[in-house]
């Protein structure tokens, strides 16, 4: 169980650092550009490393059942992949 719970803590820790990279060069081509479509992606992104984040802070930190985290993460990168679909959109205006 510790095995687990350990690589757990690493992949969610790995979502987390990748996430955040996706998030800030995003972040810093929409600054440069000033594409609406590009500031979206970031959001989108940050939403999905986000749900990662909740969810390891929620099993780890606020001991819910696994269950309640795997809700709260797919919730998150649900909305996440919406706004991303979203950005997608907007780039073919």
């Amino acid at each position: 169980m510790i095995l687990v719970e350990t690589a757990i803590v690493v992949v969610k820790t790995i979502i987390l650092l990748l996430g955040s990279g996706i998030t800030y060069i995003a972040y810093k081509a929409y600054r440069r550009t000033g594409a609406p479509s590009l500031r979206a992606l970031g959001v989108g992104f940050g939403t999905i490393t986000l749900g990662a984040l909740l969810a390891g802070i929620a099993d780890q930190v606020l001991s819910v059942s696994l269950e309640v985290g795997v809700l709260i993460n797919s919730i998150l990168v649900a909305i996440g992949f919406a706004i991303v679909m979203f950005s997608l959109y907007l780039e073919r205006e």
